[in-house]
């Protein structure tokens, strides 16, 4: 009989044993670099993974440090750079060759002054598209403007070389024709990205603005407004870009504005490859200045931005 209720006991221990380790409310182990979780969920904190090791850097869902993430951004430019010195195509001029043409143009041909103009001409029509952009999309909340910003999205399909003769009648020459097709050739994308994020909001948002018994206006100020604000400056640091794309088309077609693309088609129509590429390199770098800075006013405006995501 002892021995009888001996088994039992080990036999009960065993089982309440099972039912502890099986219990999900149970912590269970972390993964190396992660952090502790309720058993079952493992498969959701593959994020939460640090990376340690050389090789992490071709693993996914690895976070890498800053002075890492620069190791690999300033390798990555040398074979860029290593590529482009011993490219076989003959009519891709050298590095050499580029930085000579850019001295070359900086310092006689007006480079600098040019890419002011330009600057400018950008930064004019994205402020009036973004305006014009946004007030459509948050106008969405309306039905009846629904329709009428759709219509206007669609645009992004036709070609603006079309609607030249259109522009220069309503608006005549020179700068304000530049403008007016900068802002229609940004605009028919900056709305379709803006209405995009207004129409992304979901019911849950709406209806806790609703619960806090706000009337539908504020609700349209609290949430569709300042809520979207931080992706409203991402679409615009976006948006940015694509003035620069249109660039060069929008200053050909009014060359006595000035601007690196008369300057840029100038070159190109001479063959004088190094300066086409110097031209590019300084549109490229002040793009990407552009990028930056609107980039650090959205974390100045909205810090709460990326407070949750993984990678900000």
């Amino acid at each position: 009989m002892p021995e009888n209720n001996e088994q039992k006991a080990a036999d009960i221990d065993a089982r309440e044993a099972i039912k502890a380790a099986e219990d999900p409310r149970n912590p269970v182990a972390a993964p190396t670099g992660g952090v502790p979780a309720v058993r079952g969920t493992e498969a959701l904190r593959i994020g939460d993974r640090e990376g340690g090791r050389w090789f992490d850097v071709f693993l996914p869902n690895r976070k890498i440090s800053s002075s890492g993430m620069m190791i690999i951004v300033a390798v990555e430019v040398f074979i860029a750079i290593a590529v482009w010195v011993t490219s076989p195509f003959k009519f891709l001029p050298t590095p050499g060759e580029v930085f000579k043409a850019f001295s070359n143009l900086w310092m006689t041909q007006g480079l600098s002054h040019e890419l002011f103009t330009s600057f400018m001409l950008n930064l004019t029509a994205l402020a009036i598209s973004a305006v014009i952009s946004t007030g459509l999309a948050y106008l969405t909340v309306i039905p009846v403007f629904r329709p009428i910003v759709a219509a206007i999205t669609k645009g992004r399909f036709l070609s603006l070389a079309g609607f030249t003769l259109i522009f220069t009648v309503m608006f005549g020459g020179g700068k304000n024709l530049q403008v007016a097709m900068l802002v229609a050739g940004v605009t028919v994308f900056y709305i379709t990205s803006m209405a995009s994020v207004i129409g992304s909001i979901s019911k849950g948002d709406l209806d806790h603005a609703r619960t806090l018994r706000m009337s539908e206006w504020r609700v349209v100020w609290e949430v569709v407004v300042l809520g979207t604000a931080d992706k409203a400056f991402e679409v615009l640091r976006q948006n940015a870009a694509i003035g620069w794309m249109m660039l060069t088309m929008v200053e050909g077609v009014v060359r006595s504005q000035g601007g690196v693309g008369v300057m840029l088609l100038t070159n190109e129509k001479y063959f004088k490859l190094p300066e086409v590429y110097a031209v590019q390199l300084a549109i490229l770098v002040i793009g990407l200045l552009q990028d930056g800075g609107i980039a650090l006013i959205r974390k100045m405006v909205c810090p709460y931005a990326d407070l949750t995501l993984e990678r900000s």
